[in-house]
């Protein structure tokens, strides 16, 4: 009995011995966040934009494009109104150069247009996409021997066919359109990095049209760009500019070209000299089998 009740003494001993040893560690093991009584942190899910104060939905993408967004707060409501004013200044700018190129357009092959007849009457009458032939020639329903329109600008074959319209229509509203210019062209030559022939889609400036050609190459001059222009008694007409002080603001009026032109950029002193570096090993050469020395 003695041993028995040694036996188990010796093995509470070792059961509260592993005890104390085991307390400290299990009081240094972090505990979970749920074990501690907080409530589980949900998992949200990624969302389709960023929500700001304002008016907008959650979840609701924002286009680049959407104007209902509301403004970035780095950007004043006063920043946006002068750009949009801007914007709104450089298309008024421009507007009347592009309204006099059209008015005075001079249609050929290959340009597309557009007849629009108003009332009752559009669907049947109206016609777009229509392009010009070789001939010159455009058919339409109403005119079966057909229109010629080369030569003649947008508002002479719109008045043309009102006149024809009214033998059929009482107080027709016909609008003609240039919906693309394609047989009106100009030149660019000499020194730039793309010369070539271009297709005068719009209103083009010396210095666009330059510009359209890869610019000007080192060897060419921009004080001596010329303008070579065919006049209606078919004499040449030539006109300066200076491009140099166009770019420097000297000279703030632009020169627009017009369909048929042809614009040179000369080469300037640099590519003279490079042409008489080219003559020089010649003529050494030539001194060199006559004299038997090229000193």
């Amino acid at each position: 009995m003695q041993v028995h009740k040694f036996i188990a003494l010796a093995l509470a001993a070792f059961v509260m011995l592993g005890a104390l040893l085991v307390m400290p560690l299990v009081a240094q093991t972090p505990v979970p966040p749920q074990q501690q009584g907080s409530q589980p942190e949900q998992q949200t899910r990624p969302r389709t934009a960023t929500t700001t104060t304002g008016s907008d939905k959650p979840g609701e993408r924002l286009e680049p494009d959407d104007t209902s967004a509301p403004p970035r707060a780095d950007i004043s409501a006063e920043m946006l109104a002068n750009r949009r004013a801007s914007k709104s200044e450089e298309a008024a700018a421009i507007r009347p150069y592009y309204n006099n190129f059209l008015s005075t357009y001079i249609l050929g092959p290959e340009d597309v247009i557009s007849i629009q007849v108003a009332g009752p009457y559009q669907d049947r009458y109206s016609k777009s996409g229509i392009t010009v032939p070789p001939d010159g020639t455009i058919s339409h329903l109403l005119v079966p021997d057909g229109v010629s329109v080369v030569g003649k600008t947008v508002k002479q074959v719109q008045d043309e066919l009102t006149g024809l319209f009214e033998e059929y229509i009482i107080d027709p509203k016909v609008t003609v359109s240039l919906d693309k210019a394609q047989s009106a062209i100009f030149w660019v030559m000499g020194d730039v990095a793309a010369p070539g022939v271009r297709i005068m889609s719009r209103r083009f400036s010396v210095t666009e049209a330059i510009a359209l050609s890869g610019g000007v190459l080192p060897t060419g001059s921009k004080k001596k760009v010329t303008i070579l222009r065919r006049g209606p008694d078919n004499y040449l007409q030539t006109i300066k500019v200076d491009v140099a002080a166009i770019e420097k603001g000297k000279r703030p009026d632009d020169t627009f070209l017009v369909a048929g032109d042809q614009l040179v950029v000369p080469g300037n002193t640099f590519k003279t000299i490079q042409k008489y570096m080219q003559i020089i090993p010649i003529f050494s050469l030539f001194r060199a089998a006559a004299t038997g020395s090229i000193f």
